[in-house]
């Protein structure tokens, strides 16, 4: 998987929004797959247009522990989304992520405001399921 820096300075030398749309939907192309298995409603994120699915692993200290990741959509844009979601938080402690701000990241590289509505919408749908897991396990 591609990190967070690695994206905020790919996106740095993209000036054309082709080719940062091109670069989101190849982020997409390196998630691996998710098993058909996991694909379920319980693993859905309600609030977006696509389906998209989450799958949280929690390892270590149960008070706070890091969480990783496993995400996929049926939408090649939307999964490249999911790609760069999963590089802001996967692999950080639950109160890391209850902290960070993915909307403020997507600001950062430019990406907000040339999304859809729906994706956006979307967008905050999956930052939101991110933190409510995060929050889960810090109130356990």
């Amino acid at each position: 998987m591609t990190s967070l820096d690695q994206i905020i300075d790919d996106f740095s030398f993209l000036d054309e929004w082709e080719d940062r749309y091109r670069y989101v939907i190849e982020l997409g192309k390196s998630l691996p797959e998710m098993p058909e298995a996991l694909r379920t409603s319980e693993n859905k994120v309600q609030g977006c247009a696509s389906q998209v699915w989450l799958v949280t692993h929690t390892a270590g200290d149960p008070g706070n522990p890091v969480l990783t990741f496993e995400g996929e959509s049926d939408a090649h844009i939307v999964r490249g989304l999911v790609a760069i979601a999963l590089a802001i938080y996967s692999g950080k402690r639950a109160s890391e992520i209850a902290k960070l701000d993915a909307l403020e990241v997507f600001g950062k590289i430019g990406l907000i405001e040339h999304l859809s509505a729906q994706r956006a919408n979307g967008l905050r749908s999956m930052v939101r399921r991110i933190k409510s897991e995060a929050e889960v396990r810090l109130a356990a």
